[in-house]
């Protein structure tokens, strides 16, 4: 019960984080921060996770462990039963919501791909420590009434101790992908598909080399596209094709934030790429 106590309050801990990250991720770009604060989301997405490791996991397994070498008799199972029963009724609810938000992409691509693929970590986030906590009430019932039925009250250290496991395996797979997020993933293929697809059919463009994109946030996007223009292209033409690109490319797709074009042959593009990536295909 006691590890139940503290990974509800790091759970609600948690979602008073992300709602700050949230709030703090729409905050305009300005002069020290020019492509916004997008990122911040991230940051304290990885937080949460480590909250979860070091607060949910850590103090379960500790519980449990004392429990194990000290054990007490449970007095009153009574009042575990209800609250228990009433926490996974709470629960249940808030991971419904949660697996709603997610169940689109989950039936597309596969849930675990999809929370690989994911931009948004906080969706995936709150569906994990649901998911998690309703494991883990099913877990403290069990341990609970083996403690009671049997009269070993060791299993009650068990439970903690195979809670504290289970916060562990989610905080660790959580930070993974938040820390991904931070330091800098690529947008979803499919824009990136998308948007070279629109650079190619621009007039004067010969083709468009490739594109490198970083995401900032579950909502931004930033884009640098390699092209070759026509060579009887003179400057200003060049100029108003890009400017004509880069609107193009914010009409189908106002999640990118930035968009940088860089007039390059096709040659000196895959020298470049091959010096920096090696031998991987553009």
């Amino acid at each position: 019960m006691t590890s139940e106590a503290v990974h509800s309050v790091v759970d609600t801990s948690n979602e008073a984080l992300l709602l700050y990250g949230y709030r703090r991720a729409t905050r305009p770009p300005n002069k020290a921060h020019p492509l916004g604060h997008g990122r911040e989301l991230y940051f304290w997405s990885f937080i949460v996770a480590l909250l979860i490791f070091a607060l949910g996991a850590g103090v379960s397994f500790y519980q449990g462990v004392i429990h194990v070498l000290w054990p007490r008799p449970i007095e009153d199972p009574v009042v575990s039963y209800v609250v228990l029963g009433l926490s996974f009724l709470f629960e249940g609810s808030s991971w419904v919501i949660a697996w709603r938000r997610v169940r689109e992409d989950g039936s597309r691509y596969g849930y675990y791909q999809a929370f690989v693929r994911s931009k948004d970590p906080p969706a995936f986030m709150v569906l994990f420590e649901d998911s998690a906590a309703l494991i883990g009430i099913l877990v403290a019932v069990a341990a609970t009434a083996a403690a009671v039925v049997l009269e070993q009250p060791v299993w009650d250290g068990i439970g903690s101790i195979l809670i504290g496991v289970l916060l562990g395996i989610t905080s660790i797979a959580l930070a993974r992908e938040s820390k991904s997020l931070l330091i800098g993933e690529p947008a979803d293929p499919d824009l990136a598909r998308s948007i070279l697809a629109l650079a190619r059919r621009s007039p004067g463009v010969l083709r468009a080399n490739g594109l490198l994109t970083v995401q900032l946030s579950p909502t931004e996007v930033v884009a640098a596209l390699s092209i070759e223009f026509s060579d009887d292209r003179r400057a200003n033409e060049i100029e108003q094709s890009v400017v004509a690109i880069e609107h193009d490319i914010r009409r189908h797709h106002p999640e990118v934030a930035a968009i940088f074009i860089k007039p390059q042959t096709e040659a000196r593009y895959r020298r470049v790429r091959a010096d920096r990536f090696g031998d991987e295909e553009p």
